[in-house]
């Protein structure tokens, strides 16, 4: 009998460079964990968002795999006295493997007999492992900065608010800095509402429900189809960067893709300079004609759904007017310096 784990970790946002890391690192740690507690499974997938890691576990053995092992031991020259009783070799080997001499059997290799031992150890429910084996797993997590919060010793990434441990139906008992897991997820910020996961296998669609796409590549397939979309009905060339959509993907639980416009006038300003500053400043993608030549608007993503994206374009709009107006301006200072005493700077 089998039965499937969902163990999710809800938090406050965590800054999209640490998540892809974060969530492979958890699904690693619960693989290798499951391999060496003998617990046979169907495999395990990971999920994140910008609040929450989690792994799903398909059809978990409710018990231990049963173990026998065949451990060899002292040759028969040494593990027998010259009375043909056991040596104290054969006697330590019998206490370091947890057997009794009577035990033993003899086999040959390479043409010397050895002693061997055979270790028996039946399998326990899974069911009684998985706090601490849940526990082990989060204590062992590593990120690039750790937080630290109210009087607890504790670290992780960012402060956990909730979390949901079930093996089938079944909450598992665990606890962390007072957070008692339970079936309750919380869904979109603004959107969702808190959610009762009656079990793993509706932990997708349950978040789904509660406008959280849990599932990474599906979240990625969703805003390259919207950008993909809005470029053929415009008739544009929508410059995707593999290091921005990837931040992107990881702030938003939610992807409505939109667009926005800005004054032709700062088309004076050379183009890699409004590139910089709508990519690194805004996560913004810029938009080409067919020539290559950079247009007035810029795309952006949305973590929410379509409603009154006409208010949103327009607060991009004015936020990213303030951005090409200091770049224009640097750029215009930077012209009143002859190139020789600009080099001469970099010098200090």
């Amino acid at each position: 009998m089998s039965k499937d784990i969902l163990f999710e970790i809800g938090l406050e946002e965590i800054p999209a460079r640490f998540i892809r890391a974060a969530m492979e690192q958890l699904q690693d740690r619960m693989s290798k964990w499951l391999d060496s507690a003998r617990i046979n499974h169907a495999g395990v997938t990971a999920y994140a968002t910008p609040r929450r890691l989690a792994v799903f576990v398909k059809d978990a053995a409710e018990k231990q795999e049963d173990i026998s092992e065949e451990v060899k031991g002292p040759s028969r020259k040494i593990a027998l006295d010259a009375n043909g009783d056991w040596s104290k070799a054969a006697l330590g080997f019998a206490r370091s493997q947890g057997v009794s001499p009577e035990q033993f059997t003899f086999k040959e290799l390479a043409g010397v007999e050895y002693i061997y031992a055979t270790k028996n150890s039946a399998g326990v429910e899974t069911a009684s492992l998985l706090t601490e084996g849940l526990l082990g797993i989060v204590n062992a997590m590593t990120f690039p900065k750790n937080m630290r919060w109210g009087a607890y010793d504790f670290k992780f990434v960012r402060p956990i608010r909730w979390m949901v441990a079930l093996f089938g139906k079944e909450i598992i008992d665990l606890e962390i800095t007072d957070v008692k897991a339970g079936n309750v997820s919380r869904g979109h910020r603004f959107l969702g509402t808190e959610t009762v996961i009656s079990e793993p296998a509706q932990y997708v669609e349950s978040m789904r429900a509660q406008h959280v796409l849990v599932d990474v590549k599906e979240r990625e397939t969703l805003i390259l189809d919207q950008i993909n979309k809005l470029a053929e009905e415009k008739s544009w060339t929508i410059a995707i960067k593999e290091d921005l959509l990837e931040e992107v993907l990881f702030l938003v639980e939610t992807p409505t893709v939109l667009f926005g416009t800005f004054d032709p006038s700062f088309l004076e300003i050379p183009q890699d300079v409004l590139i910089t500053s709508m990519r690194e400043h805004q996560r913004y993608f810029p938009v080409f004609d067919a020539a290559g030549k950079l247009l007035p608007f810029f795309v952006t993503v949305r973590n929410g759904n379509a409603e009154s994206l006409d208010v949103i374009a327009k607060g991009n709009e004015k936020v990213l007017r303030a951005r090409l107006s200091d770049a224009k301006f640097f750029y215009q200072e930077d012209q009143k310096m002859k190139i020789d005493d600009a080099l001469a700077k970099l010098e200090n």
